[in-house]
């Protein structure tokens, strides 16, 4: 795995700590978030996901802990992290008593854009998301969907190189969250550093690059998606026949195998790793026996996030290297 120095990221916190009161909410957590990439951080409600943003957005200060975000200690400079970061929460900061382009022109007035700018900026954002034909309308006529998009092109706005997105999505069709999705890769494209936090496992799958998984204040695991997944039991091997000679040849020969008789497949425990992968394909080799198909299937995010947030969470392995799949399918 690649080392990222601190020089590369976007976000770095160490030791963040935000209690309230007796209820510690964030305990020492530490996160690092490359610059150009989607950090996802998944959590329980009232884990902390909304906190810690709060906390690196500057709305909010922490109790303790060391914070860069932008290249900017948040501490002693918030005001150079302000101008770096935009922000969409959960709730959006729309008016609906005004139009969309009245909203984009009250955005650059606080971001202190001349008037020919500011009207010029408000065209392109709203054009760029699909809002021209609903620019004159008042916000209070959109669909939720189209305010999300309104609400994130008003972040824009100042031209942010780090979005906080709490819960983009939340309450949103699916094809209002699929919009927002490749809204998020075209930023990401665009060199954006983006900071998720959702309740949706999918969409951190989907986008996220890294995903840190928040319980009871602290990070109960951290790393790309398969990674994680790979921290859950439960991953095997399915091999496939069309030949019930082959079928049972393989059936006999196999020890710890889970046969379908009727499907005429058989399944192997397996991490999804490419050494193991490769030992069942040296074994099936030298056997002679060949199998029509073969399928890696590993745990998905539902598993993770479950066994991690649940009662008895298991070891959490943060930042180990782990092989790629030669092939993989998820299985809900």
């Amino acid at each position: 795995m690649t080392t990222t120095t601190s020089h590369s990221l976007a976000i770095a916190a160490k030791r963040l700590r935000k209690a309230y009161g007796d209820k510690t909410v964030l305990d020492g957590i530490d996160l690092a978030v490359p610059a150009g990439t989607v950090f996802s951080l998944l959590g329980p409600n009232g884990a902390g996901k909304t906190t810690a943003v709060k906390i690196l957005s500057t709305l909010i200060t922490a109790d303790a802990g060391e914070l860069r975000v932008g290249g900017h200690d948040l501490a002693a400079d918030p005001q150079a992290v302000r101008a770096a970061i935009g922000v969409t929460g959960q709730f959006s900061a729309v008016d609906g008593l005004i139009t969309g382009e009245e909203n984009m022109l009250l955005m650059a007035d606080l971001h202190h854009l001349s008037r020919g700018e500011g009207r010029r900026t408000a065209a392109e954002l709203l054009e760029r998301f699909d809002l021209t034909e609903a620019a004159k309308k008042p916000a209070s006529t959109y669909s939720g969907g189209m305010k999300r998009r309104l609400d994130l092109a008003m972040t824009l706005v100042g031209d942010p190189r780090i979005i906080f997105l709490d819960e983009p999505t939340t309450g949103l069709d699916p094809r209002s969250r699929h919009n927002m999705w490749q809204i998020i890769r075209e930023l990401v494209s665009d060199g954006v550093t983006v900071f998720l936090t959702t309740q949706y496992l999918d969409e951190a799958d989907e986008l996220a690059d890294r995903i840190a998984v928040l319980n009871d204040g602290k990070i109960a695991a951290e790393g790309s998606a398969d990674e994680l997944k790979r921290l859950i039991p439960g991953g095997h091997v399915r091999l496939r026949f069309t030949d019930p000679a082959a079928y049972q040849s393989a059936a006999v020969a196999l020890r710890e195998v889970t046969r379908d008789d009727e499907a005429l497949a058989l399944q192997i425990p397996s991490d999804g790793s490419q050494r193991e992968l490769r030992a069942i394909l040296d074994w099936l080799d030298s056997t002679g026996i060949e199998a029509d198909e073969l399928t890696v299937h590993t745990p998905d995010l539902d598993d993770v996030f479950f066994a991690l947030t649940g009662p008895t969470t298991i070891p959490a392995q943060p930042n180990q290297p782990t092989q790629p799949n030669q092939s993989k399918e998820n299985v809900r």
